[in-house]
């Protein structure tokens, strides 16, 4: 950290926040899959969503600042929720990049992240 760097962990959907808890401290940033890593284009895991409540939650406990990111099956259908959920930055990729038009659906899932309700 005196050097500018940050810290961060990622969490496959399976790995629990109890292997994490102890860490938390010194971390920046928490990335939060909600696919299984491997290939683009899986479904969304729903349980995502309380797990970053419930990260979010944990972080508030102990007077932590540190950001959660969600990287997996995020798109026009669930990305409101995401952000709603106590995300802070969403990976989107096949929701941008199998798109006719990739610039409009990155401007599309800004407007449905920002909105008051989707």
């Amino acid at each position: 950290r005196q050097a500018g760097a940050k810290c961060g962990i990622a969490l496959n959907p399976a790995t629990a926040l109890a292997a994490v808890e102890q860490v938390l401290t010194w971390v920046d940033h928490v990335l939060l899959m909600s696919v299984n890593p491997g290939f683009s284009g899986q479904r969304f895991i729903e349980d995502s969503l309380d797990k970053a409540r419930c990260l979010r939650g944990m972080g508030r406990a102990r007077g932590l600042a540190f950001e959660i990111g969600m990287d997996g099956g995020i798109g026009r259908g669930n990305i409101h929720q995401v952000v709603a959920a106590a995300v802070d930055s969403c990976v989107a990729g096949s929701a941008v990049f199998a798109t006719a038009d990739p610039v409009q659906a990155m401007r599309d899932l800004k407007s449905l992240a920002n909105s008051e309700s989707a």
